[in-house]
């Protein structure tokens, strides 16, 4: 098959073009709104038309939802098929998720069952995967260099979401209303595979919280669902900034961590900041060669498995990982990789693998075999397109 991709600089579009690659089909890569940030939707829509009308493709991707797309493939009766891969995705709101020629693969089974009903026959649920090929090839060219560098006791790559926290950017909230939320956001620190915030808030709240910041800008022609924008984008992303701060600060008190991050690290005295890794070239590596890789789930990613578990498992890394309610489903704890459900927890299994590095080994490779298995990209896309055609 021929497809017509829409790059917009994901992490995962390289991985999928090279899937779908592997797969046999030809990827038309359409590369505008990647290089220029200023891509307007009106040049997006122009520019996709003159090409649809120029040249015959069995179906349009993209990485998340451009309603925009939609709107054109409804147009020229072409299928629109993409892959949500992030949460929040406030796009998902447009009333172009109901068009009949989409076919929107989501991977958190929460916001799945969230906009399923609105278009029960053209949404799917399929979770993330790894570039298997890609991550063999980085790590069988494993130097000494790499060894020396790369690693690590603890290490963790990753934002630690203090830069793009639209939280500390709030200033015209009432002390009492703020403190109702800061009470929400200690509240859901501390529960692990369940996120109850969204339901929590009322519609008197969020009208409160509308009428001192004003509205989240939504598109024409979309759902305005304002308590998912004050539950995700803004109380919830605080609550990662939380969460990732904290346990970071408190692991680095017992523990060497390395951190690579742009993220701003002076109030952890005690990280070993090693600023940005390069995600092609270095980051296989790291997942590999450090004794325990950690993933902090953002909250906004509500039952689904973040990239960063695949990534870890695919790179032969053991991985200690936040619960979230899905994880079962794919893996089996203490066996493919480790689980912590507090910060005493988690603590305390560092601690145990630290000191145990057969067993760490053991569920490593356990964790690689069965990513290798099941989950790579290639066995992804091709999921995706018997479940599409």
């Amino acid at each position: 098959m021929k497809l017509l991709f829409y790059r917009y600089n994901s992490i995962c579009e390289e991985d999928m073009i090279a899937a779908f690659t592997a797969l046999g089909h030809t990827v038309r890569q359409e590369s505008a709104k990647k290089n220029n940030t200023l891509h307007s939707p009106k040049d997006s829509i122009q520019l996709i038309s003159s090409i649809l009308i120029k040249e015959q493709f069995d179906f349009v991707y993209s990485v998340n939802f451009f309603p925009i797309l939609s709107e054109v493939c409804k147009i020229f009766h072409i299928p629109y098929l993409c892959f949500i891969v992030d949460s929040p995705v406030l796009e998902l709101y447009s009333n172009a998720i109901q068009n009949s020629t989409n076919r929107i693969f989501f991977f958190d089974k929460a916001l799945y069952h969230e906009f399923y009903p609105k278009n029960p026959d053209c949404i799917f649920y399929m979770p993330l995967a790894t570039n298997m090929e890609r991550n063999n090839k980085i790590c069988s060219q494993i130097q000494s260099a790499d060894i020396q560098k790369f690693s690590h006791d603890v290490s963790f790559i990753g934002s630690l979401y203090s830069e793009k926290c639209p939280y500390n950017d709030l200033k015209n909230i009432p002390d009492n209303m703020r403190g109702f939320f800061d009470g929400l956001i200690e509240a859901q620190l501390k529960i692990y595979g369940y996120n109850f915030i969204e339901e929590l808030l009322t519609d008197e709240i969020v009208e409160k919280f509308n009428s001192y910041e004003g509205h989240y800008p939504f598109p024409d022609y979309a759902e305005h669902n304002e308590k998912a924008v004050l539950a995700h984008l803004f109380l919830n992303t605080k609550v990662a900034e939380q969460e990732r701060h904290r346990l970071l600060k408190t692991l680095s008190e017992h523990f060497q961590v390395s951190v690579y991050t742009g993220s701003d690290t002076s109030s952890l005295p005690h990280i070993h900041n090693c600023g940005l890794a390069n995600t092609i070239l270095e980051m296989p590596k790291i997942f590999h060669l450090s004794k325990i890789n950690l993933n902090i789930t953002a909250k906004p990613i509500r039952s689904g498995l973040s990239l960063r578990i695949w990534d870890v498992l695919g790179c032969g890394g053991f991985l200690i990982s936040n619960y979230q309610p899905e994880l079962e489903d794919f893996f089996e704890p203490g066996v493919d990789l480790e689980v912590y459900s507090s910060q005493e927890d988690l603590l305390m299994k560092t601690d145990y693998y630290l000191k145990h590095p057969k067993e760490r080994e053991q569920i490593a490779q356990n964790g690689y075999n069965k990513v290798l298995t099941y989950h790579s990209y290639v066995k992804r896309m091709r999921q995706l397109l018997e479940t599409v055609f």
